[in-house]
């Protein structure tokens, strides 16, 4: 699969902060979310990608408990869009998920 973010995955990904990070991956998962609620299943795959290339960033930035956490949220995801679902996540679940770190980068940008 070529990469669709070619820029962030060239180096620009890692000036960002994890919050930040995340936050963009969640901006991905709630487009993936939003084209399946409009039974768009070629747009939200396509986005469902995008996420998968940002999370794979972030996880090959990252060392210890993160890298454990960032790689379960990998295959939970994973099982939410692609699979059977039995870790029984919502779309709702994710999408409060990741909103904690768009509003955490927003406070810290903020504050800065």
């Amino acid at each position: 699969m070529t990469a669709v973010h070619t820029q962030l995955a060239a180096g620009r990904w890692a000036e960002l902060s994890f919050a930040e990070q995340m936050g963009h991956i969640g901006s991905e998962i709630s487009r993936t979310i939003g084209w399946l609620n409009k039974g768009n299943q070629k747009q939200s795959e396509r986005a469902f990608f995008r996420a998968l290339e940002l999370l794979d960033l972030t996880i090959a930035m990252s060392r210890g408990p993160r890298l454990l956490e960032l790689c379960r949220t990998r295959e939970a995801l994973a099982d939410h869009f692609y699979f059977d679902n039995e870790y029984q996540s919502t779309s709702e679940t994710w999408q409060r998920y990741f909103d904690q770190f768009a509003l955490l980068a927003r406070r810290r940008a903020g504050a800065a």
